[in-house]
């Protein structure tokens, strides 16, 4: 039996994506702006911390469309075709081939934040373990199995439920996981305020179960101070219980402790 679930994001988790989803987001609106505007890494954490924007195109549309608000140009006379966006932006992410092996985009240098290792300690010590990702499945899976070589992850992407923060997809991974026993407690580790308002809606759907929101500042907000207080102070407002600076800190011991 199992004594605890843990459900990880991915991106910024599990995989740096300070040069890659983050700089397809900055292509992107840079180009669909003409070159009039390129956000900067703390224009989209602003974003992002409105806890609505996990979906990287949507997250371009907004930021191109706040662009040309304060251009005092309307909305509705953009002419902008979401699916225009979505094709810039993922041939910078994978490049122009559409089968993994062949990707040449941002995503073939995304750094690793955790080793194979750290999943067979959980799994060691009894707790089950999977993943609730925002990415699309051959993505998450290209870091899954492809860099780290897990063996068929439980996994729920963007295509196998809608996004967060609806905790749906949360709670097919729990399901999938639990197998027989029920009420086990959840852990969902998350580097967005998305993530964890996730663990609160999760909380008012389901609040006979344990659930606990674990933040982890993700490696672009680290190299200064004041960055990593206020993205942690934001992860704590949105209810996040502890916030770690590297999902591996999120030990057995820690687990338990929190339980």
């Amino acid at each position: 039996m199992i004594k605890a679930i843990v459900v990880f994001d991915i991106d910024g988790v599990v995989r740096d994506v300070g040069g890659s989803y983050r700089r397809a987001i900055s292509d992107t609106v840079e180009n669909f702006t003409q070159g009039g505007f390129r956000p900067t890494s703390t224009d989209i954490d602003v974003l992002k911390s409105e806890g609505i924007w996990n979906n990287d195109w949507d997250a371009s549309q907004e930021l191109i469309y706040r662009y040309f608000d304060r251009q005092a140009r309307s909305r509705t006379d953009l002419n902008l075709e979401y699916q225009d966006l979505v094709a810039f932006f993922q041939v910078c992410y994978r490049g122009l081939e559409s089968q993994p092996s062949e990707w040449t985009g941002y995503i073939c240098n995304e750094p690793l934040l955790v080793n194979r290792a750290y999943f067979e300690s959980l799994t060691e010590s009894d707790i089950g373990w999977g993943f609730f990702s925002g990415a699309m499945r051959d993505e998450a899976k290209y870091v899954l199995e492809g860099k780290l070589g897990l063996v068929s992850p439980v996994l729920v992407a963007m295509e196998d439920a809608p996004g967060k923060p609806d905790p749906t997809g949360l709670f097919s991974v729990v399901e999938e996981l639990e197998k027989r026993d029920r009420d086990i407690p959840v852990i969902y580790v998350g580097d967005t305020v998305a993530d964890i308002y996730t663990v609160e809606k999760a909380k008012t759907l389901q609040p006979s179960r344990q659930w606990i929101g674990v933040g982890v500042l993700p490696p672009h907000v680290q190299d200064h101070q004041s960055q990593r207080d206020r993205y942690r102070q934001n992860l704590e407002q949105a209810g996040a219980q502890i916030v770690l600076s590297n999902m591996e800190e999120l030990t057995p011991t820690l687990i338990s402790s929190l339980l």
